[in-house]
Protein backbone atom coordinates (compact mmCIF):
# COMPACT_ATOMS: atom_id res chain seq x y z
CA UNK A 1 0.00 0.00 0.00
CA UNK A 2 1.42 3.08 -0.84
CA UNK A 3 1.65 5.97 1.59
CA UNK A 4 -0.51 9.43 0.98
CA UNK A 5 1.20 12.81 1.28
CA UNK A 6 -0.76 15.85 2.34
CA UNK A 7 1.15 18.81 2.66
CA UNK A 8 0.67 21.40 5.39
CA UNK A 9 0.35 24.70 4.68
CA UNK A 10 3.26 25.50 6.50
CA UNK A 11 5.33 23.42 3.61
CA UNK A 12 5.16 26.89 1.86
CA UNK A 13 8.09 27.85 4.57
CA UNK A 14 9.87 25.26 3.25
CA UNK A 15 10.08 25.80 -0.02
CA UNK A 16 10.27 29.73 0.43
CA UNK A 17 13.48 28.84 2.45
CA UNK A 18 14.92 26.53 -0.83
CA UNK A 19 14.52 29.71 -2.93
CA UNK A 20 16.41 31.95 -0.17
CA UNK A 21 19.22 29.79 -0.07
CA UNK A 22 19.09 29.54 -4.55
CA UNK A 23 19.50 33.12 -4.27
CA UNK A 24 22.15 32.83 -1.03
CA UNK A 25 23.90 30.75 -4.19
CA UNK A 26 23.68 33.10 -6.75
CA UNK A 27 24.81 35.72 -4.60
CA UNK A 28 28.02 33.48 -3.66
CA UNK A 29 28.62 32.97 -7.49
CA UNK A 30 28.48 36.71 -8.04
CA UNK A 31 31.15 37.39 -5.31
CA UNK A 32 33.49 34.77 -7.06
CA UNK A 33 32.83 36.49 -10.31
CA UNK A 34 34.09 39.56 -8.56
CA UNK A 35 37.20 38.63 -6.88
CA UNK A 36 38.31 36.27 -10.44
CA UNK A 37 38.71 40.40 -11.69
CA UNK A 38 40.04 42.12 -8.59
CA UNK A 39 42.61 38.91 -8.09
CA UNK A 40 43.10 38.72 -12.14
CA UNK A 41 41.85 34.80 -11.77
CA UNK A 42 40.67 33.98 -15.49
CA UNK A 43 38.57 30.92 -16.76
CA UNK A 44 39.16 27.67 -16.48
CA UNK A 45 41.35 28.15 -13.42
CA UNK A 46 39.26 26.62 -10.63
CA UNK A 47 42.14 28.15 -8.34
CA UNK A 48 45.20 30.55 -8.25
CA UNK A 49 48.66 29.08 -7.29
CA UNK A 50 50.49 31.19 -5.30
CA UNK A 51 53.72 30.96 -7.41
CA UNK A 52 51.53 32.56 -10.14
CA UNK A 53 49.74 35.13 -8.12
CA UNK A 54 50.38 36.20 -5.27
CA UNK A 55 46.64 36.97 -3.97
CA UNK A 56 46.20 33.23 -4.41
CA UNK A 57 45.15 32.70 -0.89
CA UNK A 58 42.65 35.32 -1.36
CA UNK A 59 40.97 34.62 -4.27
CA UNK A 60 40.84 30.55 -2.85
CA UNK A 61 39.61 31.37 0.09
CA UNK A 62 36.31 33.65 -1.78
CA UNK A 63 36.13 30.25 -4.10
CA UNK A 64 36.37 27.59 -1.73
CA UNK A 65 33.88 29.71 0.64
CA UNK A 66 31.59 29.18 -2.30
CA UNK A 67 32.88 25.82 -3.50
CA UNK A 68 32.05 24.19 0.10
CA UNK A 69 28.42 25.59 0.22
CA UNK A 70 28.23 23.69 -3.36
CA UNK A 71 29.39 20.65 -2.43
CA UNK A 72 26.90 20.58 0.77
CA UNK A 73 23.94 22.21 -0.81
CA UNK A 74 22.22 18.51 -2.44
CA UNK A 75 22.17 16.95 1.24
CA UNK A 76 20.40 20.28 2.73
CA UNK A 77 18.08 20.72 -0.14
CA UNK A 78 17.00 16.79 0.08
CA UNK A 79 17.12 16.58 4.21
CA UNK A 80 15.34 20.25 3.67
CA UNK A 81 12.60 19.37 1.48
CA UNK A 82 12.05 15.79 3.20
CA UNK A 83 12.12 16.49 6.44
CA UNK A 84 9.69 19.37 6.07
CA UNK A 85 6.74 17.01 5.04
CA UNK A 86 6.71 15.70 8.59
CA UNK A 87 7.92 18.93 10.25
CA UNK A 88 7.46 21.81 8.09
CA UNK A 89 7.51 24.45 10.85
CA UNK A 90 10.84 23.15 12.25
CA UNK A 91 12.54 22.42 8.77
CA UNK A 92 11.41 25.74 7.67
CA UNK A 93 13.17 27.50 10.91
CA UNK A 94 16.28 24.92 10.44
CA UNK A 95 16.17 25.59 7.22
CA UNK A 96 16.46 29.67 7.75
CA UNK A 97 18.99 29.40 10.30
CA UNK A 98 21.42 27.36 8.17
CA UNK A 99 20.85 29.73 5.29
CA UNK A 100 22.29 32.51 7.62
CA UNK A 101 24.97 30.49 9.48
CA UNK A 102 26.31 29.94 5.34
CA UNK A 103 25.98 33.17 4.58
CA UNK A 104 28.35 33.92 8.04
CA UNK A 105 30.64 30.94 6.47
CA UNK A 106 30.72 32.65 3.60
CA UNK A 107 31.56 35.92 4.46
CA UNK A 108 34.46 34.11 7.11
CA UNK A 109 35.73 32.14 4.37
CA UNK A 110 36.37 35.08 2.14
CA UNK A 111 38.27 37.40 4.84
CA UNK A 112 41.80 35.65 3.57
CA UNK A 113 41.47 33.79 7.11
CA UNK A 114 39.87 30.46 6.19
CA UNK A 115 39.22 30.09 10.34
CA UNK A 116 36.76 32.79 10.18
CA UNK A 117 34.86 30.28 8.97
CA UNK A 118 34.29 28.94 12.23
CA UNK A 119 32.97 31.96 14.04
CA UNK A 120 29.45 31.53 13.71
CA UNK A 121 28.79 29.76 10.57
CA UNK A 122 30.02 26.24 11.10
CA UNK A 123 28.70 25.64 14.83
CA UNK A 124 25.13 27.20 13.52
CA UNK A 125 25.05 25.37 10.12
CA UNK A 126 26.28 21.93 11.93
CA UNK A 127 23.75 22.48 14.21
CA UNK A 128 20.57 22.82 12.08
CA UNK A 129 21.84 20.49 9.68
CA UNK A 130 21.59 17.97 12.15
CA UNK A 131 17.80 19.48 13.20
CA UNK A 132 16.81 18.75 9.64
CA UNK A 133 18.51 15.48 9.24
CA UNK A 134 16.54 14.63 12.58
CA UNK A 135 13.45 16.11 10.77
CA UNK A 136 14.22 13.77 7.56
CA UNK A 137 14.76 10.65 9.86
CA UNK A 138 11.79 11.18 11.61
CA UNK A 139 9.71 11.55 8.38
CA UNK A 140 11.37 8.37 7.45
CA UNK A 141 10.37 6.73 10.69
CA UNK A 142 6.93 7.69 10.02
CA UNK A 143 7.04 5.93 6.52
CA UNK A 144 7.79 2.90 8.03
CA UNK A 145 5.41 2.35 11.13
CA UNK A 146 2.84 3.84 8.54
CA UNK A 147 1.67 6.99 10.43
CA UNK A 148 -0.39 9.30 9.06
CA UNK A 149 1.17 12.62 8.11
Amino acid sequence: MAASIELHKEYGYVVLVLVAYAFLNFWMSFQVGKARKKYKVFYPTLYAVKSENKDAKLFNCVQRGHQNSLETMPLFFAVLLLGGLRHPGAAAVLGALYTVARFFYFKGYATGDPRNRMKIGVRLSALAGVGLICCTASFGISLVVRETL
